[in-house]
């Protein structure tokens, strides 16, 4: 299937140098969700399977995400340490160096790209 062929590449949350993913349509995922995130998962926008793309990432820390992918909108699910699950929906994930999931203390959830 396509969709789980394209998420499997994109779920290549990995820590290597930025070089190694210079070709290819990669980002840094910055969490500033205001609590450690325990685990990751991804879908295309529009569709059901999510698919996991890391585990544990503190709060302010950074990560590499490496994929390749003609779609640009992506729903991204985090499970919170201590405080539930959060999604951030229609993620625009083209052409972009820096995700930084934001959520208030409401919980309201959003992007701030650059």
């Amino acid at each position: 299937m396509k969709v789980a062929s394209i998420l499997t590449a994109l779920a290549l949350l990995v820590t290597t140098p930025t070089a190694a993913i210079a070709g290819a349509n990669g980002f840094t995922l910055v969490n500033q969700s205001g609590s450690g995130i325990t685990s990751l998962s991804i879908r295309r926008t529009g569709t059901q399977a999510w698919q996991p793309v890391g585990n544990a990432l503190s709060l302010g820390a950074r990560s590499k995400v490496a994929f390749a992918d003609e779609d640009c909108a992506f729903d991204i699910r985090a499970t919170l340490a201590g405080d539930g699950e959060a999604i951030w929906r229609g993620v625009n994930l083209c052409e972009v160096t820096n995700v930084t999931l934001q959520r208030n203390a409401a919980g309201a959830t959003w992007v701030e790209y650059d």
